[in-house]
């Protein structure tokens, strides 16, 4: 079984090694070349526009990103490959992410230094926070041992496919990864095409539930409908536009509840077209506003 495990090991390395690369000057994290002059790497380990990609053999390149989903944690960059070879993302189903206790490797190329660490799917069906915030599904818990500097790297299978994308860590020896399943292949399909994703935004500062419950009942509101207390408004934003003000309590998107932050990023993000409707609560008083979303019609603008 270690003659077996070894020669997994060493052979998925010597495969698939060439096509990870570290980012950053220091190798702050790891990526992996997705296809010809373009690298697929967590968000989280940029800083700017541009970030410098050291491949295997220590040739270093200036990379720009070509296509970002901030909220995902994921970005595709525009750098020169070589002739470094690409890694396709495995082919898996909706429904069919790495079983618990499937063996799995971890590439990567923290700090410039390639490491490859074996390890077992350890649970399913997590979820995580990119680095806006915004709650990320889909998701594995593995054991495959990562050092700082490792996410945005490949998880491999036995077979060597790209089964993942590592995140970061979860706890003493626990680490998650974004399954490869069709959400993630359209979502970096998309980032190879040069399209940025920007998820909608209402354009407000929120107080969650227990916040707005305890602010509301100080002035005497003692309606126990659970909403987000409006802090602050962009006046020029989407809810500002549509007469939302500080001081509302947000209770729901078309027939959604709102009962956390969370709530509300998912419920704009499944709004299907420019509009959506948006239950408010001012003082007693309840009220649904039309919310739009659509740019505004410059032949439209008056001088």
């Amino acid at each position: 079984m270690l003659d077996e495990l070894q020669e997994t090991v060493g052979r998925l390395a010597a495969e698939a090694g060439p096509a990870v690369v570290s980012i950053g000057r220091n190798g702050r994290g790891t990526g992996f070349v997705i296809g010809t002059d373009r690298v697929l790497t967590s968000a989280h380990n940029l800083r700017d526009r541009t970030v410098a990609v050291t491949f295997a053999g220590g040739r270093a390149e200036q990379g720009a990103v070509h296509g970002d989903d901030h909220d995902g944690d994921l970005v595709v960059l525009d750098v020169p490959t070589g002739d470094a070879p690409a890694l396709t993302l495995a082919d898996l189903g909706a429904d069919a992410p790495p079983a618990v206790g499937t063996a799995v490797v971890a590439l990567s190329r923290g700090g410039h230094r390639p490491r490859a660490t074996v390890g077992f799917v350890s649970g399913a069906d997590r979820a995580f926070r990119g680095p806006r915030g915004r709650v990320v599904h889909g998701a594995v818990e593995h054991t495959a041992p990562l050092a700082r500097g490792s996410s945005g790297g490949p998880v491999l299978d036995a077979d060597g496919r790209v089964v993942g994308v590592n995140t970061h860590r979860v706890g003493d020896g626990f680490y998650l990864a974004r399954v490869s399943d069709p959400a993630l292949r359209a979502r970096v399909d998309e980032l190879l095409a040069g399209r940025s994703v920007r998820r909608r935004l209402l354009g407000v500062a929120v107080a969650p539930p227990e916040v707005a419950e305890r602010l509301r009942r100080a002035v005497g509101l003692d309606d126990e409908r659970p909403g987000l207390l409006v802090r602050a408004v962009d006046e020029d934003g989407p809810a500002g536009a549509a007469g939302v003000s500080e001081g509302d309590l947000l209770v729901a998107v078309r027939d959604t509840p709102l009962t956390s932050v969370d709530d509300l990023a998912a419920a704009l993000d499944a709004v299907d077209g420019d509009t959506v409707e948006l239950t408010v609560v001012r003082g007693a008083d309840e009220r649904t506003v039309t919310v739009s979303f659509a740019a505004p019609d410059p032949a439209s603008d008056e001088d």
